[in-house]
């Protein structure tokens, strides 16, 4: 499926330089083998360009173009640049070109100061996504959430879930996944995180589903819970973790013990007053207090006066 896009893609474009309506039952071009399609692009002879004159494409499809940079670049100054990059012209102001795959080759040249080669094709935005799409799924492997958010670049470009799901090659329970992950968990969070490409999807899955939860903190406070660790997969758990102390219910406390009852009681009424205790144990404080009264009565006498 990839391949018959991506021929699609090509096709589409090498169908402008020669304009041909399709024979009555021919095959449509997008169904071109794949080498086919890379005969038309390779036969146009690649060109030197200056790095200066070469845009970033507008949605990028990996967060980590810089690592391993430095093994590409030790092996483009010994034997040169062996895979040529993609361009497309660009319009207005600005950069001649707009890379649409072979952005680490151009950060390699660039690093180097030499010029890039690279093929240069007319493009459309929606053929130039394609193209990259379909190009870095052939050589490198994402990470899920670098899917997540191409996936949902794409859609926001018009793309349909269906020709997204074709461009990653992910089924349409996968894809729901993916898009549903890049738009619950903010992008300065997951940048804030990386690709992680050892965490695999639960991981994401996981942190979705805290971020769903009513009690979950918003985005600043998400990102002073991001761990510094050096790995992005640390960085990734270590959020869960936090997450999961943070949501996990505090024990209900016991509820409290009633008072035990006072051992004596006294009720006035007018100029009476009535002593009760509590146990049986206690009804010698009765005559206790009895024997006292006159005594009692005297001290208090005696302070009024």
């Amino acid at each position: 499926m990839k391949r018959d896009l991506l021929a699609k893609s090509l096709a589409q474009m090498g169908s402008r330089d020669t304009p041909e309506a399709p024979a009555p039952g021919a095959a449509p071009k997008s169904l071109r083998s794949m080498s086919d399609v890379l005969s038309q692009v390779s036969a146009q002879a690649p060109q030197d360009i200056d790095p200066a004159e070469i845009a970033d494409s507008q949605i990028a499809d990996r967060f980590d173009v810089a690592q391993g940079l430095d093994d590409l670049v030790a092996s483009i100054q010994a034997s040169g640049q062996q895979l040529p990059a993609l361009l497309r012209f660009r319009r207005g102001a600005g950069p001649r070109y707009e890379v649409v795959y072979g952005r680490r080759r151009i950060a390699a040249c660039r690093q180097l100061g030499i010029k890039v080669r690279a093929y240069i094709r007319e493009m459309d935005h929606r053929e130039a996504l394609v193209s990259q799409a379909l190009e870095n799924s052939a050589r490198l492997e994402r990470s899920f959430i670098e899917q997540a958010i191409f996936a949902v670049r794409l859609e926001e470009q018009g793309f349909s879930r269906a020709d997204i799901g074709d461009v990653l090659a992910v089924d349409k329970g996968t894809l729901s996944k993916l898009i549903g992950v890049a738009r619950d968990v903010p992008d300065a969070v997951i940048y804030a995180i990386g690709a992680a490409h050892d965490a695999g999807r639960r991981p994401w899955l996981e942190l979705r589903r805290l971020l769903k939860l009513d009690a979950a903190p918003d985005e600043a406070a998400l990102l002073a819970m991001v761990p510094q660790a050096d790995s992005p997969t640390d960085r990734l758990t270590g959020l869960i973790r936090a997450l999961s102390t943070k949501a996990t219910p505090r024990a209900t406390p016991p509820a409290p013990v009633p008072p035990a009852p006072a051992p004596v009681r006294s009720t006035a009424r007018g100029n009476r007053l009535t002593i009760e205790v509590s146990g049986n144990s206690d009804t010698a404080f009765i005559g206790f207090v009895e024997a006292r009264l006159a005594a009692l009565y005297h001290d208090w006498k005696s302070g009024k006066g």
